[in-house]
């Protein structure tokens, strides 16, 4: 590519025609215009003439010049100029293309491409050889090929075959490959980036600059890449609210950050946003949940990230703690005599509650091991568990009539034989409450009820640290619960009974509190194990879950908790199904650096470009007015055109039609695009995030109508009811929102134009309030934001939606239209079926459809359905067919043909 300025030619050797024009000028100079007719008279008249000699006559120099300008014109125009043509490659050597495609370069991916090709098509048209590589290793087994100089069409091959890799970049052997390669002197280097440091830039940087100009691309500040890490270890948010901590590059503005926890079916569990403050590179969010939702997380994610990095798997360090009850034989078939029975009722709501054998239960890598009334069945099974607990397992007993007659050596006090019996037949001594619990004890701050009593328990004998291993006394000092720290973990004796045997410390709330505080202390031994753990799943680099590619090797579960996902061990799940363990860009990756100072006359630059002009079809144009002028002109020259002035306007028309380019306007591309396919279309409000939850909820309605029925609907559009026309759309969606100003007198007659002529606006005021009478939404405020918006509108009468309307069948056999809420009623016009087809030009609800039907990008619920949850989002999304389906096919299904298929599915 030639550039000259802000002109460049895509061919410019067509310009060495230019070098014709003076031959041009020549043969116009010396081509003779066409011989004239004349009609000579009589002979006679020539009689006495004096011969002279006759020469043909010149062609003017205007006429010349006009030509030689139209010739020029043509060439240049087939030299393909553009006007401010992208030129980022210096020199006429070898170019050396080097793009980070490590995970931190999804958020941006088709950017980099489209840069990356750009390049490569501007070194196609210069003939230039191309060095292509990326900074992060490979995904396959194959050692990295030596770097090899290559054509600017096979680089664009492979660009376009590139995707960005679920783990870092590694620019330092990025620097090894191209020290090995001899970089060629006046090499020019293009580096697209995802400025975040990792230790290396600046030395490649240097070697770069040191064979020639470079210029490194790379995201402005505000779209850098995210990470999202957990405020604390997985072990120890398992009792805590869940936080976790968005990172990315400082930058000038704030930005706004949504976090999102789902399911393992995709079901949103939890959604909260917040703003990273400028020039910040941390915003911590918090995730409250119930245990019972948090037991089904799955994956934490920043919406709109689609990086590995800002993915945060999660497994059963993050949900409820396992906890192992050892079960033993129940002879009695009674369950409220059962030792277990209510431990397991406790424990539910806050852990995961696991049966079976002692032996059986450590393979499954449990937090808490409990037995009652009983012990390991072998000395095998008993250091077994011994070094479970030294790993950081809790094992908690509770005594019973086995306990006290025979004891192991996993008990924290040495125990008496028999047991001490509390207000017995053959005692004198009542039930004992318990103490107030000491500062030291983990059950510290724990009210007791007064209704609490032990009547029988096991003692420990006395010992010099008695004392310091006791954690909860009776009234009068003996020890109810002791505990002993053996490596990492705890054993926990409780010294009654877990049911109501000895004590109704069971039947209490504060025996779940108790519960809860024992697990709390439990560190989990899954990082202690060093069995390997193969790729179950496996994140690609956009953050989507996949089958593990074949280079994926499985890990020790000692190494997955502070791995660097590698190509070996790419981030994902390891294990079993049951027994999963994450591995994540967080575990190693903490915070991201921005690159520092880059070696002097590196350019830095963005993505962003100045749009590039075509100049060859005004030239086109011009030399077609001047072809048209010089054929008027030699028709003038030989007498053949004749003044008419007819022909003259038609002419002059069709110069200027030549000539000047059509200039469309503004609003022409929003027509063509509003008419060329079925849009739905929602009220651009001002207020963003509504603006974005209408958005996304019409995508979300649009895709199940083209999934689920014949209609063909493109991506939905936005009206500004000030502006834009309305006609154009069957639907109009409009969120009501207090800061919208009502519309002006010339919009309110063109929305009342709108329904006079068919249209349809479904008003959503979006709120859960109780219902009241009124159409306007279900709360007093709704009711006064609706009317003042509507207050220039010809709203008709409205009516409750009867229950025979169409709405209710006109695709599905619905009977109530939910949203994101499920409390309002909706409003309709009760219109006869002869007029507009049976369709009511205005709904009114409150129920936050969009919410509803809105989807990320990713295609998932982007807001939870309170209070039925999935079952009621799908009756939304069938309400939303419905409507849709109402509004284009009017009234044809309170026909008395559709009856009978009507009742027999209503049979079914």
């Amino acid at each position: 590519m030639l550039a000259l300025g802000s002109l460049a030619f895509a061919t410019p050797w067509l310009l060495a025609a230019v070098a014709a024009l003076p031959v041009i000028w020549w043969l116009l100079r010396v081509t003779p215009p066409a011989p004239r007719r004349v009609e000579f008279p009589a002979i006679r008249l020539l009689l006495g003439l004096t011969p002279r000699e006759e020469t043909p006559a010149h062609t003017p120099w205007w006429l010349i010049l006009l030509r030689t300008i139209l010739a020029a014109l043509v060439i240049i125009a087939l030299a393909h100029p553009l006007l401010n043509p992208q030129t980022r490659l210096a020199g006429s050597g070898p170019i050396a293309l080097v793009i980070d495609d490590g995970w931190p370069a999804a958020r941006d991916w088709e950017q980099r491409q489209t840069a990356a090709l750009d390049l490569l098509a501007e070194a196609e048209r210069e003939d230039r050889p191309v060095y292509l590589l990326g900074t992060a290793p490979p995904a396959s087994d194959e050692a990295l090929p030596a770097l090899s100089v290559s054509r600017a069409a096979d680089a664009r091959a492979a660009v376009q075959a590139l995707q960005p890799k679920p783990w870092p970049d590694d620019r330092k052997t990025t620097l090894s490959r191209l020290q090995a390669l001899s970089l060629p002197q006046g090499t020019a280097s293009v580096w697209i980036g995802d400025g975040v440091e990792d230790g290396n830039a600046r030395p490649l940087a240097d070697f770069l600059a040191g064979h020639g100009p470079v210029r490194y691309v790379s995201p402005p500040p505000a779209d850098a890449p995210r990470l999202l890490v957990a405020d604390a270890a997985p072990g120890d948010l398992a009792g805590k609210d869940l936080g976790v901590v968005v990172r990315s590059l400082p930058a000038p503005e704030p930005r706004l950050v949504t976090v999102r926890a789902s399911a393992d079916d995709g079901a949103l569990l939890a959604r909260e946003t917040g703003t990273l403050p400028a020039n910040n590179d941390g915003l911590t969010i918090r995730l409250p949940m119930p245990s019972e939702l948090r037991n089904r997380m799955a994956r934490i994610e920043i919406e709109g990230a689609a990086t590995a990095g800002g993915v945060l798997l999660t497994d059963e360090r993050w949900r409820r703690r396992p906890v192992g009850i050892v079960a033993a034989a129940d002879a009695s078939g009674q369950p409220l005599l059962s030792e277990n029975y209510y431990l397991e009722r406790a424990l539910a709501p806050f852990t995961e509650v696991r049966r079976g054998a002692a032996a059986d239960l450590l393979k499954r890598d449990m937090a808490v091991l409990v037995f009652s009334d009983g012990g390991p069945d072998s000395p095998e099974e008993e250091a077994q568990i011994r070094k479970w607990i030294e790993g950081g397992g809790v094992l908690l007993r509770f005594a019973g009539p086995h306990l006290a007659e025979q004891s192991d050596q996993l008990l924290p006090v040495r125990l008496r034989q028999g047991g001490r019996t509390l207000g017995g037949a053959l005692s004198w001594e009542k039930p004992a409450h318990l103490a107030v619990f000491s500062a030291d004890s983990p059950f510290e701050g724990l009210a007791i009820p007064p209704d609490v009593t032990v009547s029988r328990q096991v003692l420990a004998e006395p010992d010099l640290d008695l004392n310091n291993k006791t954690w909860a006394r009776l009234a009068d000092g003996t020890p109810l619960v002791t505990a002993e720290k053996i490596g990492q973990g705890w054993t926990v004796l409780v010294h009654t009974t877990a049911n109501a045997e000895w004590s109704n410390l069971a039947l209490s709330g504060l025996f779940v509190q108790m519960l809860r505080r024992v697990v709390a202390m439990s560190q989990g031994v899954a990082a202690g194990s060093d069995a390997p753990l193969p790729p179950l799943e496996t994140l690609d680099g956009f953050g989507r879950l996949q089958h593990p590619p074949p280079k994926a090797r499985p890990i020790s579960g000692k190494e997955i908790a502070t791995a660097i996902p590698s190509p070996s061990h790419p981030p994902g799940f390891y294990g079993e199904a049951d027994t999963r363990r994450a591995l994540n860009i967080s575990t190693a990756i903490t915070t991201l650096k921005p690159i520092g100072a880059l070696p002097a006359g590196v350019a830095r630059e963005g993505f962003e470009k100045s749009p590039e002009v075509d100049i060859r079809p005004p030239l086109l144009a011009i030399a077609c007015l001047l072809l048209l002028l010089d054929l008027a002109i030699g028709f003038a020259l030989r007498g053949l055109l004749r003044p008419r002035p007819a022909g003259t306007a038609m002419l002059i028309l069709l110069g200027l039609a030549v000539a000047m380019p059509v200039v469309a306007r503004a609003d022409d591309a929003y027509v063509v695009k509003a008419t060329s396919e079925l849009h739905l279309a929602y009220v651009h409000t001002g207020n963003s995030d509504v603006d974005a939850r209408s958005r996304a909820g019409l995508i979300g309605l649009t895709g199940t109508l083209n999934r689920r029925t014949a209609v063909e609907t493109a991506d939905p559009m936005a009206v500004d009811i000030e502006s834009d026309d309305l006609i154009f759309f069957p639907m109009i969606y409009w969120p009501v929102t207090a800061e919208q100003p009502p519309p002006s007198p010339r919009a309110a007659e063109r929305i009342n134009r709108y329904l006079e002529t068919g249209g349809t606006i479904v008003f959503d005021t979006g709120d859960s309030g109780e219902e009241t009478p009124g159409p306007f939404g279900s709360g007093a405020a709704s009711q006064a934001q609706l009317r003042r918006l509507i207050a220039g509108v010809k709203i008709p009468p409205l009516v409750p939606v009867p229950p025979d309307h169409v709405l209710t069948k006109s695709f599905y056999l619905l009977h109530e239209f939910p949203g994101r809420w499920n409390s309002g009623q909706v409003w309709v016009e009760p219109v006869e079926d002869h007029v507009n087809d049976g369709v009511s030009t205005v709904i009114v609800g409150g129920n936050d459809w969009a919410g509803a039907w809105a989807v990320d990008d990713q295609g998932r619920p982007a807001y939870p359905c309170v209070p039925g949850g999935e079952q009621q989002r799908e009756m939304a999304m069938r309400f939303g067919v419905n409507l849709v389906m109402y509004v284009l096919t009017g009234n044809y299904k309170s026909d008395q043909v559709h009856v009978p298929a009507i009742l027999e599915r209503l049979g079914q």
